[in-house]
């Protein structure tokens, strides 16, 4: 008979640990899916009250990031933003149940308002297609649902850290009718034959782009910063907005439009592109700071941010 190895036993182990995660994972979402919204934010909001009293890994990553990012801010303002910044993101989990499960009336019902609806119509008239970036604030899933119950759309998606949870979100994300495309030359050529045909991509902008990345200011902090816009933009004729859904006070979301630098972020100098996109993110940031995920190793390569 033979012995187990000791790399046989992590293997086992850690193929366990993603088995018990992934069933909890979907455990949950699918309880959160049975609550009212606002019951559901409510408990993310505890959640979150409860990560900002406690040592984890999610309020060290929001601590240094706000701390980098706004430096002139004092102690107790950053204490104040750091509580709220924890509380939305997770709220954002907890809202992944309706986000992922509800049906297409419950969600629309969700939506308290939606501004700047005449710009997306104005892209789309130019029949050229449109390439919406969505930034990781207040609710982006909220975001992706509404337009593909409204237009045909293409969007590209990484699959989540527990991989058992990575055919759950394709069939949840697409079950409006998106295409969803990875992260490789396959998904960005799919991207661009979605803009040539007239309808909608949609990525989400302002992840940690890896090395060889220009590396540019985002919130004064340089950051490692994708460069798939402005290829996107090169290599098509589309309109170019961003889009955001933000938590309303008294429940539900609001969504916004906003109009984007097309010239700037097409820019054949990668640098220069890589500035606008960080502006054209700062500027959906700014309306609701506490909202974006601070919890995320945006500067991830740049020295001194993530340390004790």
């Amino acid at each position: 008979m033979s012995k187990t190895t000791p790399e046989q036993k992590i293997s086992f182990t850690k193929r366990f640990k993603q088995s018990f995660a992934t069933g909890f994972a979907v455990v949950l979402i699918k309880g959160f899916a049975l609550l009212p919204l606002s019951v559901a934010q409510a408990i993310g909001k505890f959640i979150g009250t409860l990560l900002y009293w406690l040592p984890n890994r999610q309020r060290f990553l929001a601590e240094c990031n706000l701390r980098a990012v706004y430096p002139e801010l004092s102690q107790e303002q950053r204490n104040k933003l750091l509580k709220q910044v924890l509380q939305h993101n997770a709220q954002a989990i907890c809202e992944s149940g309706a986000m992922w499960r509800w049906n297409q009336e419950k969600l629309l019902n969700a939506v308290r308002e939606v501004h700047g609806l005449e710009l997306l119509e104005q892209a789309f008239a130019q029949g050229k297609g449109v390439l919406m970036l969505g930034p990781h604030i207040g609710n982006w899933e909220v975001v992706g649902n509404y337009l593909a119950i409204h237009y045909p759309s293409t969007v590209m998606y990484k699959p989540p850290n527990l991989q058992g949870l990575e055919q759950m979100m394709r069939e949840a994300r697409g079950r409006f009718g998106s295409e969803l495309v990875p992260t490789d030359l396959r998904g960005i050529r799919q991207l661009i034959k979605a803009l040539r045909s007239n309808k909608l991509s949609a990525i989400l902008p302002d992840q940690d782009a890896g090395e060889g990345a220009p590396k540019v200011p985002f919130m004064g902090v340089p950051a490692r910063t994708m460069g798939l816009v402005s290829k996107l933009l090169q290599k098509s004729e589309a309109e170019v907005l961003f889009m955001v859904g933000l938590r309303h006070p008294q429940g539900g979301f609001v969504l916004h439009v906003l109009p984007a630098d097309r010239d700037a972020l097409a820019d054949a100098d990668s640098i220069k592109a890589a500035m606008a996109l960080n502006q054209g993110v700062e500027q959906c940031i700014k309306m609701a700071p506490e909202q974006y995920l601070w919890t995320y190793r945006r500067f991830r390569g740049t020295q001194g941010i993530y340390q004790k």
